[in-house]
């Protein structure tokens, strides 16, 4: 098994400089993605495992039976809501969650962070594990074929990831490709711009939009019932 490049220390350190001050909008940014965007593949009966939920803006926000967020950052316990079980774990380890037991596995600019493909394929195979059949692995990350070399730009990037990458992995462990945008949100918002919120839901229902600006993949595959 590949060990972790970081500890949970250096990944505490990192967040923490690159987000600070914008946590705030980050919030409320995930608000409206949760509300207009996962929502419709993520009932809000489901049981939900937020994978690499940093500072559980997500999970917090999603609608949800049962809620669970995973990481290795300390601070992802700070900041988890009540109602969310936090699994401070490596992925790439078996999951404390029982088998075929959630709806959705939800991941958000993460699997580019994961040492090796080794790792990263270790962790869907975990995901397909505890997921029911029918359940959805959700998946949004940078997407090296329009982002280029600003890929490289964090870090604690180590994996070179596209849509067709990702989906060939999704296939091989046995997923079925549900729905796949190569273009979705812009690359990041660690650079401390805000923009309005109205702007946000604007761009969402915008499609077209999403061709100019989107670097970001969204790719939703299903476990076989």
């Amino acid at each position: 098994m590949s060990a972790q490049p970081h500890s949970a220390t250096d990944l505490e350190q990192i967040y923490q400089k690159r987000f600070a001050g914008l946590e705030d909008y980050r919030r409320l940014v995930w608000w409206v993605l949760a509300d207009e965007v996962f929502s419709k593949w993520i009932p809000a009966r489901s049981s939900v495992l937020d994978l690499g939920s940093g500072y559980c803006e997500f999970i917090n926000q999603i609608p949800a039976r049962r809620k669970y967020a995973m990481d290795l950052n300390p601070s992802t316990k700070r900041n988890a809501g009540a109602d969310v079980d936090v699994l401070l774990q490596d992925c790439s380890a078996d999951w404390q969650v029982p088998p075929a037991t959630l709806d959705a596995v939800f991941t958000s600019n993460f699997f580019e962070h994961l040492p090796d493909k080794a790792a990263l394929e270790r962790t869907v195979k975990n995901a397909v594990h505890c997921l029911k059949p029918g359940g959805r692995l959700v998946a949004l990350g940078p997407n090296i074929r329009f982002t280029g070399t600003a890929y490289w730009d964090f870090y604690d990037h180590y994996i070179a990831l596209s849509d067709r990458s990702l989906i060939e992995l999704l296939q091989k462990c046995g997923l079925e490709i549900e729905y796949a945008r190569p273009q979705f949100l812009p690359y990041t918002m660690a650079d401390g711009r805000r923009y309005p919120i109205w702007v946000l839901k604007t761009y969402l229902r915008l499609p077209l939009l999403w061709r100019i600006f989107g670097k970001q993949f969204l790719v939703v595959a299903r476990k076989h019932a």
